[in-house]
């Protein structure tokens, strides 16, 4: 197990490379200009660009710009900020965790929803409940997720005035004051993956239900509840945890566009304010951040595979 772990976080090493080679050459030679928003439209002028360009190393040629920035990213250096002059990994360090609470409450929400709906309507195969969740699975995924978040914020927030619409809440201010800023971004985050959940537990439930050891805990008198949760959904969530733990670095990526939607404070909305500010180590940090966090996802299932299954060994 431990050469596999540290086989596949050798593998990560040229992925990440190539990872910040294409972002540092897209921000680079995207158009704009980061100097002349640091600086303001009344204070730009020849002589301050210029300095600027000298001082932030812009006026390299990008493939020493590149060089700089690998050699500084190997000791575990993000480089500043432009526009905050802040270092890059305090504010993506800082900011991290609020996009993990809300990714790791997005799963639950997606969790709590696909699995018993998605064994419900296997047991009820051609029924009303399965039509129901095939429309469900349908809606969802092809529901965009700013498109959903503002239609909660709607409801929930301006017309039923019933839970906040904007901002993290605070352990300190009460539970109910932290929890009730997150149901809104996680339900809309997690809508999605659970519509995708939903149909993959359902048919890997039907495969499950065909087999003979399901005829026969039924020939035993085992009641539905157990069959169903107990010895099926076991041996059919492989494929579920399989595409829950790749969703699950998809999305920290997609808390994008729910963090912008939901002023969440995360590394999401820092990517996008990057993006418009045109502050480029923060946006390489930001996509970089993210491309790890996806890889260890998917280095997590795999050592999750051995646990659920205990018929899996990696060497």
């Amino acid at each position: 197990m431990l050469t596999f772990i540290v086989r596949r976080l050798i593998t990560m090493i040229p992925v990440l490379f190539g990872i910040t080679f294409i972002t540092f050459m897209l921000v680079t030679f995207a158009p704009g200009d980061a100097i002349s928003l640091m600086l303001g439209s009344e204070t730009v002028n020849v002589e301050n660009v210029e300095r600027l360009r000298t001082e932030l190393g812009l006026d390299n040629p990008w493939y020493i710009q590149y060089r700089d920035y690998m050699f500084n990213l190997v000791q575990g250096d993000l480089g500043t900020s432009i526009v905050s002059q802040q270092p890059v990994t305090r504010q993506i360090v800082e900011r991290f965790p609020n996009t993990l609470l809300l990714t790791v409450g997005a799963m639950i929400v997606a969790l709590l929803i696909a699995l018993p709906v998605g064994v419900i309507a296997a047991a009820r195969r051609n029924r009303p409940a399965d039509y129901g969740t095939m429309f469900f699975s349908v809606v969802g995924v092809a529901m965009p997720n700013f498109w959903l978040g503002l239609l909660l914020i709607i409801v929930f927030g301006l017309q039923l005035d019933w839970l906040p619409i904007r901002g993290m809440g605070s352990l300190e201010e009460g539970l109910w004051d932290f929890v009730s800023h997150l149901i809104l971004p996680a339900l809309t985050l997690g809508t999605a993956l659970a519509a995708i959940l939903t149909r993959l537990t359902r048919n890997a439930m039907l495969d499950v239900l065909a087999e003979d050891y399901v005829r026969t805990a039924r020939a035993k008198g085992l009641t539905s509840f157990n069959i169903l949760f107990k010895h099926a959904l076991r041996n059919a969530v492989m494929p579920v945890v399989t595409t829950a733990g790749l969703q699950f670095g998809a999305l920290l990526g997609g808390a994008v566009i729910t963090e912008t939607v939901f002023s969440w404070p995360g590394l999401g909305l820092l990517s996008i304010n990057a993006i418009r500010q045109r502050d480029l180590p923060l946006m390489q940090g930001s996509v970089l951040a993210f491309a790890l966090c996806f890889m260890i996802a998917t280095l997590l299932v795999d050592l999750l595979y051995a646990v659920i299954n205990p018929r899996i060994r990696y060497g």
